[in-house]
């Protein structure tokens, strides 16, 4: 090869490195030292794959050399002659040479065959992409929760492939609005859901179903969302048919609602065009969750709301005429309400409503009928002033019951002896069973283990004092999920017992304790690292067992001497 050859082939590394960094937007080092990966592959091709060969381009002239670099070692630790060098040997040439220096020696450039230019170009290729990645990832990872516009580039089994200019992202399928037809060439808007590094490069995911790609819309058509006078509390979609949006104004002066509307409707319009004609009910936010729940129901009409926190449910009672509308088509009112507001809702209607009261005041009734062994008046008396469970009659102070109208202090303590006597036999029934199921004694000496709670154990086949070390709260509780955007219920072993979260960690807490996995001290120790994180102030008692729904019977029971220390009474 002649001079002007080389010249040219100098140049043409730089032009290549400038024009890669250009198109790719990466830095031209990046390119260069490709380039010189590239290089000391050929040459290790050529010269032993062994050595260590490196090249160096200058960024300038576009001159390329080769060097073989050896460290300096002690002579006897010459271990790989191809890659280190004695130290008495490397003083012969340089007198100032140290252990643990490298020293480099030229070597001829190699004029790459078909084959080395192959495989240079790959490395070149391999490089310039992973820079590419790495600059996308850093540039997209933290405008996660941005709305951005692209051109569709193509699409691919539902997938849309979308050009954002310096990178290209991906609306999958279950994140498009169903129905709209998208072409290449067409510009779209999408959120930016996630960024994510994945073996075959950083990777894009955009967004035209998430709820908080409509909140953003509203951020850019109404100026007060965007300098946060309003704020958007919670967006429920069912993407391209129907959504739900909670709005709160931090000025009393403006209205929430009417701000997001706007005038003749234009700014909501703006946000309904872009979602394909999702219709948008925009509700006003309230602290409180009854009339939150009421407006959530729009544009049906509710009489009455009764919260249930125990269970996080909600029973919302509607005229019969408004049961249809107040579920929607499908359920679909009912259900972008619940995600609205994060309750279970069970739609009532008010016959419906008062024949469930009515079957609750009859079977309360019947349960103290059959208890007590008394008429039905003195059984719906005693429901009409509030008593629900035997426990409550048996173990209330004597004068709640000696001052209903009609009852007397004698006939108040013969009340609470006859519902002692039931308590008695059925905690007698319940241990009997509980026996008979295998769980074990031990079970019952966990604090807060009740005979109720013994046969729920045993009928799951939790037999002993491990095995109820070895649970999670959610095992006893219960739990919610979603699952294609519609609340799910995972009923507990102690679903009907008021149980909450906090309780069941003090059972299984005291289960493991009881089993010899912590001691009373870890779990003490444990309380008041919670309180000294911040999580509550939490004391040594702070474990103690949850109240117990029939520690009365069980003191009954075991005032007979039969089986006074599995209680735990």
């Amino acid at each position: 090869m002649g001079i002007a050859g080389v010249s040219a082939n100098k140049l043409e590394w730089l032009q290549i490195a400038k024009a890669v960094a250009e198109e790719k937007s990466i830095d031209k080092q990046i390119v260069l030292r490709a380039i010189e990966e590239a290089f000391e592959r050929a040459a290790k091709m050529r010269y032993g794959a062994e050595l260590d060969i490196r090249a160096f381009l200058h960024p300038e002239t576009g001159e390329m050399s080769l060097r073989r670099v050896m460290t300096i070692v002690a002579d006897e630790e010459v271990m790989e002659p191809q890659a280190q060098v004695g130290l008495s040997t490397a003083q012969m040439d340089d007198p100032d040479a140290a252990i643990g220096a490298e020293i480099s020696t030229p070597l001829p450039m190699i004029e790459p065959s078909r084959v080395q230019t192959h495989l240079a170009k790959q490395v070149i290729t391999q490089k310039t992409r992973e820079a590419e990645r790495a600059r996308q990832y850093e540039e997209f990872k933290d405008r996660i929760g941005e709305i951005i516009n692209g051109i569709v580039k193509r699409v691919e089994y539902g997938h849309i492939i979308v050009d954002l200019g310096r990178a290209e992202a991906v609306v999958r399928r279950d994140q498009a609005l169903p129905r709209e037809n998208v072409k290449p060439g067409d510009r779209i808007r999408a959120y930016i859901m996630d960024v994510r590094e994945e073996p075959r490069g950083s990777q894009i995911f955009l967004s035209r179903a998430h709820p908080q790609f409509m909140a953003q819309l509203f951020a850019q058509e109404v100026p007060e969302v965007y300098e946060g006078t309003i704020q958007i509390v919670a967006v429920a979609r069912d993407p391209g048919s129907r959504a739900k949006i909670a709005v709160y104004s931090n000025d009393s002066s403006i209205d929430p609602v009417g701000a997001c509307v706007g005038m003749r409707g234009s700014r909501v319009q703006a946000v309904v065009n872009e979602l394909q004609g999702e219709r948008i009910d925009i509700i006003p936010y309230t602290e409180d969750l009854g009339t939150f729940i009421v407006n959530a129901l729009q544009p049906a009409t509710v009489t009455k709301v009764v919260i249930h926190e125990e269970d996080e449910r909600i029973e919302v009672v509607v005229p019969e005429e408004q049961l249809s509308l107040a579920i929607g088509r499908r359920g679909q009112n009912v259900r972008l309400a619940s995600q609205l507001s994060g309750w279970a809702l069970d739609i009532l209607t008010e016959e419906q409503e008062s024949e469930r009261r009515q079957q609750e005041f009859r079977e309360r009734s019947q349960l103290f009928m059959d208890g007590l062994d008394v008429d039905e008046m003195v059984a719906q008396l005693l429901v009409s002033e509030g008593f629900e469970t035997m426990e409550e009659v048996g173990y209330v102070e004597l004068d709640e019951l000696s001052s209903i109208e009609g009852f007397d202090e004698e006939t108040a303590m013969e009340l609470q002896a006859r519902a002692r006597e039931y308590l008695e036999k059925i905690a007698e029934e319940q241990n009997a069973k509980r026996t008979e199921l295998g769980v074990e004694d031990g079970v019952l000496e966990i604090d807060g283990v009740t005979l109720p709670m013994a046969v729920i154990f045993g009928e799951n086949e939790i037999l002993s004092v491990e095995d109820v070390a070895g649970l999670i709260p959610d095992d006893l509780t219960g739990y919610v999920e979603y699952k294609d955007g519609e609340r799910i219920r995972e009923p507990g072993l102690f679903e009907d017992m008021k149980f909450t979260a906090e309780d069941a960690t003090n059972l299984i807490m005291r289960a493991r304790v009881h089993a010899g996995w912590i001691s009373e001290e870890d779990l003490y120790a444990s309380a008041e690292g919670d309180a000294e994180d911040g999580e509550g102030a939490v004391d040594p008692d702070a474990y103690q067992a949850p109240e117990r729904p029939i520690d009365a019977a069980e003191a009954l029971f075991n005032s007979d001497g039969a089986n006074t220390e599995g209680t735990g009474a």
